[in-house]
């Protein structure tokens, strides 16, 4: 990944779900998805162009998807989203492949954001 050409654009959608099972299920036979299994609590997604990941470790979202946006400085992140009013709901963590970090932006929609590093 050129991390410059991602830097602070929308790069991965997750889905918590119910049952990974039934998620693949709907969306492969509607849409043709193709899976990657990552154990039994996560699945990434791809639909020939984004990719994106169902999840049962956390509750399902009636209001819909969680928007992952790469940025390449995590903490320059942090400190942009709260300078701008936005509130950290999940402090940075780790996570196979990089780190993130969780937020709501002022209206209260939960979006993360992520770095390899």
């Amino acid at each position: 990944m050129s991390n410059k050409a991602n830097d602070r654009r929308i790069d991965y959608i997750e889905f918590n779900v119910a049952s990974i099972e039934a998620s693949k299920a709907f969306y492969g036979g509607t849409f043709g998805w193709t899976f990657t299994d990552y154990g039994p609590e996560y699945c990434e997604f791809a639909d020939g162009r984004l990719t994106g990941g169902f999840t049962t470790l956390g509750p399902v979202r009636s209001g819909g998807p969680l928007v992952i946006v790469y940025a390449d400085d995590l903490e320059e992140a942090v400190r942009k989203v709260e300078a701008a009013g936005g509130k950290i709901v999940k402090p940075i963590y780790a996570f196979p492949g990089g780190r993130r970090f969780h937020f709501a932006d002022p209206d209260g929609y939960e979006l993360a954001v992520w770095s390899a590093r």
